[in-house]
């Protein structure tokens, strides 16, 4: 069964494994967004008193919700990614070039898994808190690594279905 990419098009190459949790997870955290920014609009126009303390709720969530984005796009084949080059050649030429987007996808999101791992080791390590809420910070860095390797995994399975469906 083949999966429909966000302008409707049929993808040519859908992931094995569903994009339903990066969405489902997506969904969430907005969902708590959004609460969180309504309920502390609805507290500073009643009180003139802020949460600003959950600033840094919302920051992380914006930051998990970026990252599922960007595993969900690779899965789908809808990452922002140059592709003059791989659209207008063929046979070898097309392979070389699928791969060098790959390869240089791969490489700028195994450094930041390798560095959000070192963060987020260093935040445990260093017993760190945030500022707002005095929260361990390595709760929040720790999907930084998690989350890479799922955008890993995916670029993986896209790179293989690409290079597999070419003659």
């Amino acid at each position: 069964m083949s999966e429909h990419s966000e302008t409707g098009s049929v993808d040519r190459h859908p992931p094995a494994v569903t994009v339903e949790v990066e969405r489902a997870l997506a969904a969430l955290a907005m969902a708590i967004i959004c609460v969180i920014s309504f309920g502390n609009v609805l507290v500073r126009y009643f009180t003139n008193v802020s949460f600003a303390f959950t600033e840094e709720y919302s920051v992380f969530l914006l930051v998990f919700l970026t990252l599922l984005g960007a595993s969900a796009a690779f899965a789908r084949g809808t990452h922002i990614r140059i592709g003059a080059l791989v659209d207008r050649t063929t046979g070898v030429w097309r392979r070389l070039w699928i791969s060098v987007a790959a390869l240089a996808s791969l490489t700028m999101f195994g450094l930041v898994f390798y560095y959000g791992t070192f963060l987020a080791w260093d935040e445990f390590r260093f017993e760190e808190t945030s500022p707002g809420m005095g929260h361990p910070t390595w709760i929040y860095t720790i999907w930084l690594p998690v989350l890479s390797l799922a955008i890993l995994l995916r670029i993986l399975g896209r790179w293989r279905r690409e290079l597999k469906s070419l003659p």
